[in-house]
């Protein structure tokens, strides 16, 4: 599902990443949204109570009467100085207590009990707007139970509180992102279901096809219009097409009656070279317009699909046109592996292409030698017709196919012939290749 470059950048990948990204933000927000929220509601002490029971613990001891003592460590020097509001009591269990700094009134009656307090947040006195806390911490000589104040505005809560809910958020986004990888591609995949149907169904539609359209049903309410414009341009393509089928059919069909009358006029003047050139140039013309048509007609060919024999269509043009070959210098044969090779086809189109190619052997076959005519039931089904003429060079091999294209310029045919041996075979799902030699041309026709 990438996408090809910067064109084409891949709408399952921009979706994850920024639908991660959206996941991740509001997941923080979350986050820090309830630690602000825990922040006002919880003491102000709470950013210094990890702190504070840290730097008391290992500087406890107690005398030889087992009473607590506190020792000025260095941290604890640091802390006092950092900190110069800071006031303490700390207490054992058995009820032994040390305090520092100045107690406020409102506490100070607290500080023999403190070994009374596991924790607590104490606040709302009358006497004073001091807040303190009660945190227990394990040392060397057991639980100390520590009362303190003087910090409410000191440290930063949230941040404490955020390093505190690591264990919440860590997993949730560890689990989660991955999560969402996995499903917004299935979710986006499903969701453009449609969309890649439509797309299927728009790269199989032929190019002579003109009445194919997309589907609308199941595309998302977004990518309707882009469909409906493709399927008006379809429309607009089919209508014009139309216009120039009707066109080149409707001229094809006029050229005939003047020709006709040209033809016999000409019949009517008297014998000479002129007449011949003439009839000669009114022949042409009259095979032009035919071919003409005969591109419409195959443009046109609905008859794909029924059942033709390929041995007696090759088999049907050699007696056709053995006079014509005959009567031009030519000896033809026909020959066939098979007695008979069924394929799906056109009955009309497939004897008018293996025509036009023995027309051409005889038009440029040099006026002698054998035309073969050959059916093979190789490749799915193969016809080919051999002359033994001059050949044609390698550098017209691939144009000869191209319409009015003619080898000599001043050769008879119309240089429409092998065009529509083309079209009608791409028609058919195969293919049209010339083996040339300067011996002889064949060219062979493949049905898929």
């Amino acid at each position: 599902m990438t996408g090809t470059g910067n064109a084409n950048p891949s709408l399952w990948w921009r979706l994850s990443w920024q639908l991660s990204l959206v996941f991740v933000a509001v997941v923080t927000a979350v986050i820090i949204g309830l630690c602000f929220y825990a922040a006002s509601i919880l003491s102000p002490n709470v950013a210094l109570e990890d702190h504070i029971t840290a730097v008391l613990a290992p500087a406890v001891a107690l005398d030889s009467e087992g009473r607590l003592e506190i020792e000025d460590t260095p941290e604890l020097e640091a802390l006092k100085q950092e900190y110069d509001g800071l006031w303490y009591v700390a207490a054992t269990t058995n009820g032994s207590f040390v305090s520092y700094g100045a107690i406020p009134a409102a506490y100070s009656e607290l500080a023999p009990l403190t070994h009374l307090f596991e924790g607590a947040d104490i606040r709302g006195s009358d006497g004073t707007d001091e807040i303190a806390s009660v945190e227990s911490v394990e040392t060397a000589i057991g639980q100390l139970r520590v009362l303190f104040g003087g910090v409410a505005d000191k440290g930063w809560p949230v941040f404490m509180l955020m390093g505190i809910a690591y264990p919440i958020y860590i997993p949730l986004l560890a689990i989660a992102l991955p999560a969402v990888f996995l499903a917004v591609p299935r979710i986006v995949g499903r969701g453009l279901a449609s969309v890649s149907e439509a797309a299927r169904k728009a790269s199989e539609i032929e190019p002579r096809r003109y009445d194919a359209r997309l589907p609308l049903d199941g595309i998302p309410r977004e990518v309707a219009p882009l469909v409906i414009a493709f399927n008006e341009a379809l429309d607009r393509l089919e209508n014009e097409h139309r216009k120039r089928q009707h066109f080149l059919i409707d001229a094809a069909h006029e050229l005939r009656t003047p020709i006709a009358i040209m033809q016999t006029r000409i019949d009517g003047t008297a014998e000479g070279q002129n007449r011949r050139r003439l009839l000669d140039d009114v022949a042409r013309l009259a095979e032009t317009a035919e071919q003409l048509l005969d591109f419409e007609r195959n443009d046109q060919a609905t008859d794909l699909h029924e059942t033709v024999d390929l041995v007696a269509i090759a088999r049907g043009v050699v007696t056709d046109l053995a006079p014509v070959a005959i009567g031009g210098g030519y000896q033809i044969s026909f020959q066939s592996e098979v007695a008979s090779l069924n394929r799906q086809g056109s009955p009309s189109a497939l004897p008018r292409a293996v025509s036009n190619l023995v027309r051409n052997s005889i038009d440029h076959g040099g006026g002698s030698g054998m035309i073969t005519v050959s059916v093979s039931a190789a490749g799915g089904g193969r016809i080919s017709v051999a002359d033994e003429g001059p050949g044609i060079a390698a550098e017209h091999r691939d144009l000869v196919f191209e319409p009015f294209y003619r080898v000599t310029p001043k050769s008879k045919g119309a240089g429409l012939g092998l065009s529509l041996v083309k079209q009608i075979v791409l028609n058919h799902g195969g293919e049209v290749h010339i083996e040339s030699r300067a011996a002889g041309t064949e060219v062979v026709i493949r049905l898929g």
